[in-house]
C-alpha cells in the first residue's frame, strides 16, 4: 500500500459527500446517503476547499438544469401558443398564455435593449481609456 492509497480513498468518500449535499436536503441527511458520519461532513464543510469544490459542483448542476430548460423552451412556447389559440381552451387560459407571451416578448425586448446599452458603454470606455493612456492624471500620476 503506497501513501496515495487513503487518499485515493478519502477524494472519493469527499466526492460522494459532495453529491450527496447536492442531491439531499441537510447535513445529516447527506451524511447518511454519503456513508459517512455527520460530524465528519460538518467538519469538512468549514474547510475552504470543500465548500470550493461544492460551489463548483452547484455550479456546473445548476448550468445542467439552466441547459434542459433551454432546450425544453421551444415545446413551451409551443404549448403557450397553442393554448393561446385553442377555441376549445377555456379563457381564462387563453388569457393567461397571452398574457405569458407578451409578458416573455416584453422581457426580451429589454433585455435586448440593456444588452445594447452595455456594449455602447463599454465600447465609450474602452475608447476613453484609449484616447487617455498618455495623460499622466488619468492614470493618477502626478503630472510634474
Amino acid at each position: 500500500m503506497g501513501p496515495n492509497k487513503p487518499r485515493g480513498r478519502r477524494e472519493s468518500r469527499v466526492d460522494r459527500a459532495i453529491l450527496a449535499l447536492l442531491e439531499h436536503t441537510g447535513i445529516e441527511k447527506a451524511a447518511a446517503a454519503s456513508g459517512i458520519s455527520a460530524v465528519t461532513l460538518w467538519r469538512w464543510m468549514k474547510q475552504d476547499k470543500f465548500r470550493t469544490r461544492l460551489r463548483v459542483a452547484r455550479r456546473e448542476a445548476y448550468s445542467q438544469c439552466v441547459g434542459r430548460l433551454q432546450q425544453a423552451s421551444s415545446a413551451a412556447v409551443a404549448t403557450l401558443l397553442r393554448v393561446m389559440t385553442d377555441q376549445a381552451s377555456p379563457a381564462g387560459s387563453r388569457v393567461r398564455a397571452a398574457d405569458s407571451v407578451l409578458g416573455h416578448a416584453a422581457d426580451a425586448i429589454e433585455l435586448d435593449d440593456l444588452s445594447e446599452r452595455l456594449s455602447k458603454l463599454g465600447r465609450a470606455s474602452e475608447k476613453l481609456t484609449n484616447e487617455n493612456e498618455d495623460d499622466p492624471s488619468y492614470r493618477g500620476e502626478l503630472a510634474e
